[in-house]
């Protein structure tokens, strides 16, 4: 247990009734702090929470059943689908509005965005956030072409 999280007892000098509030508040803040730092950090997504995320950034919003209708897997239960858009919910990808006794899903983020974010997320994680040692690995297993690479230059070089 954090020792800010103490039990209070009342105090003997009114001092030290102080100094336990501003331990409190101080941790607080530090805990306020990392929640949003973990922000920034997108949660990982399994493939059928990916691959509604992308069906729900097609449609711009929508409800469960319209979702089932596009999933690659037909047959897939009402359940299951609104079991992985409420982890979508819960994670911060998508907000809910209730309607009756029905939501309507929406992205909470451009798909630009999230695209933007997954692949600094593998960068990081994978390349040790260089985008040369990213690229340096698909040419070296033969996944990226030369025609590919000098398509990259010509962008990068456009771009300045």
């Amino acid at each position: 247990m954090h020792e800010s999280l103490k039990i209070f007892k009342f105090p003997h000098k009114p001092n030290q009734c102080y100094e336990n509030i501003v331990d409190l508040r101080s941790f607080r803040n530090r805990m306020i702090i990392y929640n949003l730092n973990r922000k920034n950090e997108m949660e990982k997504l399994t493939h059928q929470e990916e691959e509604l995320l992308l069906i729900i950034f097609q449609q711009g919003k929508g409800f469960i059943r319209d979702f089932i209708s596009h999933l690659e897997e037909p047959g897939t239960p009402y359940t299951t689908v609104a079991s992985v858009v409420k982890n979508l919910e819960r994670k911060g990808y998508v907000k809910g509005i209730r309607y009756g006794n029905v939501y309507e899903y929406s992205p909470t983020m451009e798909e630009s965005e999230y695209k933007s974010k997954f692949m600094s997320g593998v960068v990081r994680n994978y390349f040790e956030n260089s985008y040369k040692e990213m690229v340096s690995f698909f040419v070296e297993k033969q996944k990226i072409s030369a025609e590919e690479l000098q398509e990259i230059i010509h962008l990068i070089e456009n771009k300045k």
